[in-house]
């Protein structure tokens, strides 16, 4: 049997996705800035896409661009909206729980004289909001926070941070990183006070190599490269015309039951956590708070096992986990976000990433549950040799 608990890093793309990718290349090829009936077709099958992917989040149209993802679309957001900031001392305020595509696009413009200012959390990586407020001044030009953590499942609160930053109208812009929320819990830009928001679609069982971002109405961004006028100069280059239309498909298919897919993955979450803490001694499970965090995602420690020979021994039984983030995984170092939010390095060292999707079934979380219980048992006999 295959499980496949990896959703976070990935998903398997839905046969309707797939259908449209080959449809696109096969028959719908033509170039959308063309003049003729081939490029016109295809350019009102993109304005579809965008028109229903703006209403998802209650934007408009024109607020949408199209990319290639989540980490160009951040950098889009973050570089292009400050690279053109004259500001003395201009400061831009995030969490160090950020995903690598935010806080190195942001590390970029510490080099080059921006003031970088960390918000405070709980031992959950939730944001502390009177230290927010508190940090924020007239020099603060942008707020960076993600809406759910890759890692760890935390969900912000993106309406409250809204909130403040609209009454204290200092002038700063509000990116949100919603990669891992887009598709799952319902976005509403205008009520959050969102002046830039990512998404992928290979998250929510799309193509990978596309994502968007929103820019609100009269938001100054500047382009990263140059070209053609595509995507209202913001990205251009000929449009992934496959990649967009797989993404709409998706969309389509996916969004009209989000609450009760929801409710379901939620199910799926409290029995395997339940069952867990039941069945394996010396856990930790990194938030417990099921309100404030993603049904989606999972972090639990197996303390006295290395993550990685526990993760490669689930595999060996078709067992597909992570041990962070996937867009660092290869790199030796920690996970930034465990160790941003206090865990101890023994707790690091033996965590995993469960991350569930909708199709996520109760078999493959009790097949998962036990043979989790029966390697984790026989690494730790191991280990006491």
């Amino acid at each position: 049997m295959e499980v496949y608990l990896d959703n976070a890093a990935t998903t398997k793309p839905l046969k309707s996705v797939v259908e449209a990718l080959v449809e696109a290349m096969e028959f719908n090829y033509g170039n959308p800035s063309s003049l003729h009936r081939k490029g016109l077709e295809v350019e009102r099958k993109i304005k579809e896409v965008r028109k229903y992917l703006s209403k998802e989040i209650k934007g408009k149209p024109s607020e949408v661009i199209f990319t290639s993802g989540g980490t160009e679309s951040n950098n889009i957001a973050i570089l292009g909206a400050l690279n053109h900031v004259k500001r003395e001392a201009p400061k831009v305020i995030t969490l160090p729980t950020e995903h690598k595509s935010v806080l190195n696009a942001i590390k970029e413009l510490e080099g080059k004289g921006f003031e970088v200012c960390h918000g405070k959390m709980d031992d959950r990586g939730r944001v502390d909001l009177s230290h927010l407020q508190g940090i924020l001044d007239k020099n603060t030009v942008l707020v960076s926070i993600s809406y759910i953590n890759n890692e760890t499942g935390v969900i912000q609160p993106i309406e409250e941070i809204g909130k403040i930053l609209k009454d204290r109208n200092c002038g700063a812009k509000f990116h949100v990183d919603g990669v891992q929320a887009f598709g799952k819990v319902n976005i509403d830009v205008k009520k959050c006070n969102i002046d830039m928001l990512t998404g992928s679609a290979h998250k929510i069982h799309g193509p990978k190599g596309i994502g968007f971002l929103y820019v609100k109405e009269g938001t100054l961004i500047k382009p990263l490269f140059f070209g053609g006028t595509q995507e209202y100069t913001l990205r251009p280059g000929t449009e992934n015309t496959p990649g967009i239309l797989g993404f709409g498909n998706g969309l389509k298919e996916l969004l009209g039951n989000k609450r009760e897919v929801y409710n379901k993955v939620l199910g799926i979450k409290k029995a395997f956590m339940q069952q867990l803490e039941q069945e394996i001694s010396d856990i930790s499970i990194v938030s417990k708070n099921i309100e404030e965090e993603s049904p989606y995602i999972l972090n639990v420690s197996f303390l006295g096992v290395k993550s990685e020979v526990l993760l490669h021994s689930l595999e060996s039984v078709g067992i597909y986990v992570s041990s962070g983030s996937a867009c660092t995984s290869k790199e030796q170092d920690h996970s930034h976000v465990l160790e941003a939010i206090g865990l101890s390095e023994e707790s690091i060292d033996s965590a995993l990433r469960f991350s569930f999707s909708r199709y996520t079934t109760e078999e493959e979380i009790n097949y998962a549950l036990g043979q989790l219980k029966s390697i984790v048992n026989e690494l730790r006999m191991i280990m006491k040799r």
